[in-house]
């Protein structure tokens, strides 16, 4: 069986007029199809007998015609430490057990220039701030053994290129400085001030961190949450 929209034989339906629908066969409706309008049948359930076009695609525009920020104002940025953090997820006894762990932001700024990749970061951590809610592990993480924080209070790190997805630039601990670089996975602009999730992985080796091979992890995979408030 077919079915088509037609008029009757009086000519072309007006603006705001009706038609006729058709059955194949000797059988015919006069059900009337409004003009511009798809057929719908009769009985609670009544799909059309064509889907009605969506709106075209605005570009990602809001109902408004706004658009999102996607990088932050230019200028000169703190870091807002009691909003901002660092965790970190390693594994110890030869990789068999998780090791979850914090540490604390002191300080840093972020300078957003145009174009993007002129921008620079700087930014301190304590050392000493390193928390695994074990604290004999922790006491020793910060003796001499491992991250020796009395000669070596502050981890550092300062960037050489900015870009939307990527921070590359220097990481200095224990008094050795090695590349890194970070992946932002997560941003969120507001008028002055914004948040960026950023994740990494740091090798403790690569510092001259080479104590107890095996029996604590070599690898520290860091998520950083940080947000920035517009000076």
């Amino acid at each position: 069986m077919t079915l088509t929209v037609g008029h009757p034989p009086r000519g072309p339906v007006p603006v705001g007029g009706t038609g006729y629908f058709r059955l194949g066969g000797p059988y015919e409706s006069r059900m009337p199809c409004v003009a511009g309008k798809p057929f719908v049948g009769c009985g609670t359930n009544r799909p059309p007998c064509r889907a009605v076009r969506p709106p075209p695609w605005n570009g990602g525009m809001d109902a408004t015609g706004n658009t999102a920020a996607t990088t932050p104002r230019l200028g000169r940025y703190t870091i807002d430490t009691d909003k901002s953090s660092i965790s970190f997820k390693s594994r110890h006894l030869f990789g068999l057990l998780p090791v979850h762990g914090t540490f604390a932001i002191r300080g840093g700024t972020v300078e957003v220039a145009e174009p993007i990749f002129e921008s620079s970061v700087q930014a301190e951590v304590d050392a000493a701030s390193f928390r695994t809610g074990h604290a004999q592990r922790d006491a020793a993480v910060r003796s001499v053994t491992f991250l020796d924080t009395d000669r070596h209070p502050l981890i550092t790190f300062a960037s050489d290129r900015v870009d939307t997805t990527t921070v590359s630039g220097t990481l200095t601990t224990c008094g050795r400085s090695r590349p890194a670089s970070l992946s932002i996975v997560h941003s969120e602009v507001l008028a002055d001030a914004f948040t960026v999730r950023a994740t990494t992985r740091v090798d403790r080796t690569a510092f001259g961190v080479t104590a107890a091979r095996g029996m604590a992890g070599r690898h520290l995979d860091l998520t950083l949450e940080i947000r920035c408030v517009r000076i």
